[in-house]
């Protein structure tokens, strides 16, 4: 059985365990105070980072790696794309939302420096300018990808929950957005994967 170390307010973690309860398969869900967390998270991650998937020897870490293994082992539904010049280009926007977007989440996150208050309002007009520019994709489109729930939604829609959590308010422009996040929030997965103090993060 697939071991998920999972923070229980980690918006990477919960990435996985959408993907996990999307699949409908047999998993465990162990989770992790991520401000004591036990000796064995810095053994399997060397980063001492969640979330990690355990599978009998092996052990994977960072979200979408684990995400993409789970996709593939087990297949149905499928999260990305068959072809693969579609797979590659989910791949470039999943890298590119880490790199413009997931990237001002962890210092929202983690940032605890003395200059932590500006950094972090300086994350929140970055997120902010990012998901107004992205809005109007969601005006045609039901999902990132079209008409098909992919791994782009379940990257985007932990970010997308915690805009409250994190201060993060978006114009009446991004109206298509926040349409499109309540169809993915209301998936019977999105909801069954929610741990109780993520529940409350949201308004």
């Amino acid at each position: 059985m697939m071991v998920l170390y999972s923070g229980t307010t980690c918006p990477f973690s919960q990435r996985c365990r959408f993907v996990l309860f999307e699949k409908g398969m047999d998993f465990e869900i162990r989770d992790i105070d991520l401000f004591n967390k036990p000796e064995e998270i810095s053994a399997m991650n060397p980063y001492g980072q969640v979330p990690i998937l355990v599978e009998r020897e092996l052990i994977l870490y960072e979200s979408n790696i684990i995400n993409e293994y789970i996709d593939e082992r087990f297949p149905h539904p499928q999260l990305m794309p068959a072809d693969p010049l579609m797979r590659a280009r989910a791949r470039l926007m999943l890298f590119n939302c880490e790199k413009e977007l997931f990237v001002h989440v962890n210092t929202l996150e983690n940032d605890k420096s003395e200059n932590a208050a500006a950094n972090h309002e300086k994350a929140r007009t970055q997120i902010r300018e990012y998901l107004t520019a992205m809005s109007p994709l969601f005006q045609k489109s039901k999902y990132v990808l079209g008409d098909e729930f992919s791994m782009l939604d379940v990257a985007l829609a932990p970010l997308l929950w915690r805009l409250d959590y994190y201060g993060i308010e978006l114009s009446k422009t991004a109206a298509p957005l926040m349409k499109y996040a309540e169809r993915v929030f209301s998936r019977p997965a999105y909801i069954e994967a929610l741990t109780p103090p993520e529940k409350v993060m949201r308004r």
